[in-house]
């Protein structure tokens, strides 16, 4: 992203709040709603689109689309054809765009996929969560095995591009109870699944129960376990992972979220979106990285957005440092790993944001791997390895200025 540089991807993220429940594990801006108008809000991501299309320094074709939330396969599917409909209007698409719509696996849901397909969404993640009856009900989770399964069949007929979502590491499940859920999720031939060990987030009822007392999920080591076994299986089925949780063939990697972890530009709509883009300069001192946060309360986002065109709450600018943080922080979590070299061109010396002898150290105890180093001897490029994925929070805190 130096000035010679071609410029990032543009990703646009639209956030649909409402679910029929909550979810005890889930932190998102989420809320129970049956009463509030979808056509009104629909028509106010548009107007907040434009909005967002105004202020953008550099606007250009958008590479992905992202109907996240909340659950977006509660929207009516004329509110999301007008949605594409309009970011095509005012964007453009690149050729390959990704148009990705997030379901949960309940019978009403699931038809609604094929009117979804003939909107423009071209790939669907669904929410299985888990093929075990116990988790799902542990989970609140509103369907069943046999409902996951029907709604994976049906959605089938229509997206080729198909992931499903598991949470696993859950308190007292075994290595066999996970290698059983993950031989079945493997079984149905999918090009992409998301694995996600259980965390427990401030704000969430799992996080009251666990404050109570209660173990919610596994330690530290036998986490790790289950995290062994699934790199095992799930590059044996051909689905290696990409980044610390996904995994997917090749020509199946979610380009919205590669976006993100290659800190990309984007475009956050709706209710406690964020966005985040890039200003260049000719000298790295100048960049600036603009973060966009808009009002979290649905009434409160719609209110604004009527009243003034958006509903940005909050506007943060970065240096180039928190930049090169950003890239090395979310570049670290892809099997790729970063370009410490092509940090250095947009955002200036490494001296100013990487410790080389934390990062040597870290490359002593496992946890990272250098790709390539220069005539001085210092990384170029770095992974982290299957052991690092597991810390790194601590690896960024340590290596990062």
């Amino acid at each position: 992203m130096s000035t010679s540089d071609a410029k990032p991807d543009l990703a646009l993220y639209i956030h649909w709040p409402f679910c029929r429940q909550k979810c005890p594990y889930c932190d998102f801006n989420s809320h129970v709603s049956t009463t509030h108008d979808s056509t009104e809000f629909g028509t106010a991501l548009c107007l907040e689109m434009s909005y967002m299309a105004e202020i953008l320094p550099d606007r250009r074709a958008l590479t992905s689309l992202f109907f996240g939330g909340g659950t977006p396969s509660l929207m009516p599917p004329a509110v999301v054809g007008k949605i594409i409909a309009h970011a095509e209007k005012t964007f453009g698409f690149a050729p390959t765009i990704e148009i990705t719509a997030e379901a949960n696996p309940t019978s009403v849901e699931a038809k609604a996929m094929s009117e979804f397909y003939h909107a423009g969404v071209n790939r669907v993640s669904m929410g299985v969560q888990s093929l075990d009856h116990d988790i799902l009900k542990f989970l609140g989770r509103e369907h069943d095995v046999a409902e996951a399964l029907s709604a994976l069949d049906t959605v089938r007929h229509s997206f080729d591009n198909l992931s499903i979502d598991l949470i696993y590491a859950t308190a007292g499940q075994t290595i066999n109870d996970w290698k059983n859920t993950l031989s079945q999720a493997l079984a149905f031939d999918l090009p992409h699944l998301s694995l996600y060990q259980l965390t427990i987030e401030p704000g969430t009822v799992f996080y009251t129960r666990q404050r109570n007392g209660e173990t919610l999920h596994l330690d530290d080591d036998h986490a790790a376990d289950l995290f062994e076994l699934t790199q095992h299986m799930t590059a044996a089925a051909g689905l290696p992972a990409y980044e610390i949780s996904n995994h997917g063939k090749p020509t199946a990697q979610c380009q919205h979220n590669i976006n993100y972890w290659q800190a990309g530009d984007w475009i956050g709509i709706g209710p406690g979106a964020h966005g985040r883009y890039t200003i260049a300069a000719d000298n790295y001192k100048n960049l600036q990285r603009v973060g966009t946060a808009t009002r979290r309360s649905p009434a409160g986002w719609l209110q604004s957005v009527q009243k003034t065109g958006h509903g940005i709450d909050t506007h943060t600018h970065d240096g180039a440092d928190a930049f090169a943080a950003e890239m090395i922080m979310m570049g670290l979590r892809l099997t790729t790993g970063v370009s410490v070299q092509k940090i250095e061109s947009i955002c200036g010396p490494r001296d100013g944001w990487l410790d080389d002898a934390a990062v040597t150290q870290a490359i002593e105890d496992g946890w990272l791997e250098e790709k390539q180093h220069n005539a001085s001897g210092m990384v170029t490029d770095l992974r982290a390895t299957d052991a690092g994925r597991l810390r790194l929070n601590h690896i960024i805190a340590m290596i990062l200025r």
